[in-house]
């Protein structure tokens, strides 16, 4: 596995964390401030659904979920998932943020943290796979200046039972200027 990628991250006013098991009913709560956010998510991290969906997260090898501040303010979560290291590839993804911290620029601190992280771990390529209805995050991945590279129709079927279709974005290591 890549170096580094699991150690506490700090960036412009905010950390991340790895998940632990003392932190979990703190993260679901925090999920649930937002219940009908998830209908737009792969996964259901409401209040229904925090304990599987973590768990799953959890469980893979190849996945680091992390929970966020703001200070000393749980503000949510994010994850390196799909770590591979053949390809020098990870996704970041599974991104929620408590509803005040929406379009405050915590999203764009905590993406360049993670970014910085990820290259400095080894990484040559980050990309983030968006729900094509989810116009907050395609709003985001513009303003970050990740590249569009297409859409993955039909790509998966969410825990709704919405057939999805995502929209593929990614930074290469040599295009991030931090």
């Amino acid at each position: 596995m890549i170096d580094g990628l699991d150690a506490p991250m700090t960036g412009d006013g905010c950390r991340a964390e790895l998940v632990t098991d003392e932190r979990l009913e703190t993260l679901k709560a925090a999920c649930a401030e937002d219940r009908e956010i998830w209908a737009i998510y792969a996964n259901n991290f409401g209040p229904d659904g925090f304990d599987e969906s973590i768990a799953l997260y959890r469980s893979s090898p190849r996945n680091r979920t992390f929970v966020l501040f703001e200070g000393d303010e749980l503000a949510g979560m994010s994850s390196f998932l799909g770590i591979d290291d053949n390809r020098q590839c990870l996704e970041i993804g599974g991104t929620y943020y408590r509803p005040h911290l929406r379009g405050s620029g915590f999203n764009r601190r905590v993406k360049d943290m993670m970014l910085k992280r990820a290259f400095d771990s080894g990484m040559r390529r980050v990309e983030f796979r968006v729900d094509a209805r989810n116009e907050r995050s395609l709003a985001a991945m513009k303003k970050l200046g990740a590249v569009r590279e297409g859409v993955l129709r039909a790509d998966r079927i969410t825990w709704t039972g919405h057939v999805r279709d995502t929209v593929l974005f990614a930074i290469l290591k040599e295009e991030w200027p931090l």
